[in-house]
């Protein structure tokens, strides 16, 4: 039996950072569901499919296949047996896999693409809806949340640390408008699953968060 741990919560809590370093720490598999949305998004281009032409997406969801894989603890992203890692992190791939990732009928194949994965291996996923959507039967729930304030001046220490000129003001608007939208989208809204634990992280850092989470894994097992 495979050991799930879902991660669900609002923009720039820094779930993938976090969960990154959990799965290197517990050596269990990082979920990386927006690697996936580029492999996808990789077919398409590759296939010559335009991002409105919803019938070819339709029908090119049901030939593709797409699993992860690490080696050395470096993931690899493998598309229908291809090895296609190096090819998913252009500019233009992004754009289509945002494009993309709209459709129900993309989404859907994607989920069940992870759930598969789910079953063979113990892994740990993040986003708004997989301890809600994806994964309902994971056997650790934790919903990682920080107050707006908290979660800008971390996005802004982010872009500034990389040369980025941007406004501390505007970044918490976006996230506190993001959240809205989140939550009050029809399909698969943030929603904090009835049995998860909330973890607050808004005074820890990130070996903090680690820490925390750890604890509350091991009061499952």
């Amino acid at each position: 039996m495979s050991f799930n741990i879902a991660i669900d919560g609002p923009a720039g809590a820094g779930k993938s950072t976090i969960a990154k370093q959990l799965a290197k720490s517990l050596g269990v598999i990082y979920v990386d569901t927006g690697a996936m949305y580029r492999a996808m998004a990789y077919y398409f281009i590759t296939n010559g499919i335009a991002p409105q032409d919803i019938e070819k997406i339709a029908e090119a969801c049901g030939q593709v296949d797409i699993t992860l894989t690490y080696e050395n603890g470096v993931q690899n992203v493998w598309l229908n047996g291809e090895n296609v890692s190096d090819k998913i992190r252009t500019e233009e791939v992004g754009k289509m896999a945002s494009a993309t990732s709209v459709y129900p009928v993309v989404r859907n194949k994607l989920v069940e693409l992870q759930q598969q994965l789910a079953k063979k291996a113990d892994v740990i996923m993040d986003g708004r809806d997989i301890g809600t959507v994806v994964l309902p039967d994971a056997d650790v729930k934790i919903y990682m949340t920080a107050s707006p304030a908290i979660r800008a001046k971390r996005r802004y220490d982010e872009l500034t640390a990389k040369g980025m000129e941007c406004d501390l003001e505007e970044i918490e608007k976006d996230i506190i408008e993001r959240d809205y939208r989140d939550m009050n989208r029809e399909n698969s809204p943030l929603k904090k699953a009835d049995d998860a634990v909330e973890l607050d992280t808004s005074d820890l850092d990130i070996d903090g968060v680690v820490k925390a989470m750890k604890e509350i894994i091991e009061r499952v097992k």
